[in-house]
């Protein structure tokens, strides 16, 4: 109860002297603040306007510089960077999917036919997600009809599945031709547009061109920034396939190695 009353009666001190020093505080305060008032009048408004433009986020430039390259061409563009992002997501996520341990599943495999249950393996098969596994379960499906016949089953269920890795990527191709294309055409239209602006005013001042120029230009940056990026996600997929692919034939020859082994 003393420590209490006594850390009461401190506080109380505190606060009574910074109430005695309050109005001096106040009257210093008011004024640094109109000195500082006057300072901050007697500076350019230009410096205003250019912390004005300054402070502009990331995404209110490119709004803007969208609307100055136009709607009607802009648009496409814009269009062609949606689609193939929608169907670059949709191959990563069906290759993420696809990749297998084929390695474990070839293991599982071996163990069940050295017993000679080939309909366990198959079950190991079908609750197995990827191509690799469904071009187990052809072969571990023929089994009965010979070894020639599970090699045929391999390599033609191994073609499908090849076509089925790769389906949608002659769309992200497409769009990645038309970004810049789209980009380019809005550029000679609006340089055209811009040569009539001169002619109408009978004269080249550099104003009008160079504004007319600057905004026939912003559709071409904008398609090559399109295409650069789908471009750049297009390689990749390319990659994942590929080493898809390669899993695919080295897990198919140690696949028929097994079954070479264990045939009775």
């Amino acid at each position: 109860m003393s420590i209490i009353g006594l850390l009461t009666f401190t506080n109380l001190n505190n606060v009574m002297a910074q109430d005695a020093a309050a109005p001096a505080e106040t009257e210093q305060i008011t004024d640094d603040s109109a000195a500082v008032t006057d300072e901050a009048v007697a500076e350019p408004t230009a410096a205003v306007t250019d912390e004005a433009e300054e402070a502009k986020s990331f995404h209110e430039v490119l709004k803007e510089k969208y609307i100055q390259g136009g709607a009607g061409w802009m648009t496409p563009v814009l269009l062609c960077l949606i689609l193939g992002m929608a169907l670059v997501i949709e191959r990563i996520i069906y290759l993420n999917m696809a990749t297998t341990n084929v390695n474990a599943l070839l293991n599982g495999i071996e163990d069940n036919v050295k017993k000679g249950d080939y309909n366990a393996a198959k079950e190991l098969c079908r609750n197995t997600r990827g191509p690799v596994a469904s071009i187990f379960y052809q072969g571990l499906d023929r089994v009965e009809e010979g070894l020639e016949n599970v090699e045929k089953a391999v390599t033609s269920y191994g073609g499908v599945q090849m076509a089925r890795l790769e389906s949608n990527l002659t769309w992200i191709a497409l769009f990645i031709a038309l970004a810049p294309s789209f980009g380019f055409l809005g550029t000679v239209i609006g340089m055209v547009q811009a040569f009539d602006d001169i002619e109408k005013a009978g004269d080249i001042s550099p104003t009008v061109v160079a504004g007319g120029m600057k905004v026939a230009l912003l559709t071409t940056v904008f398609g090559l920034i399109v295409a650069i990026i789908l471009q750049i996600f297009y390689n990749y997929l390319l990659t994942k396939i590929e080493g898809l692919v390669a899993q695919m034939e080295d897990g198919s020859i140690s696949f028929m190695d097994i079954l070479v082994k264990n045939k009775k």
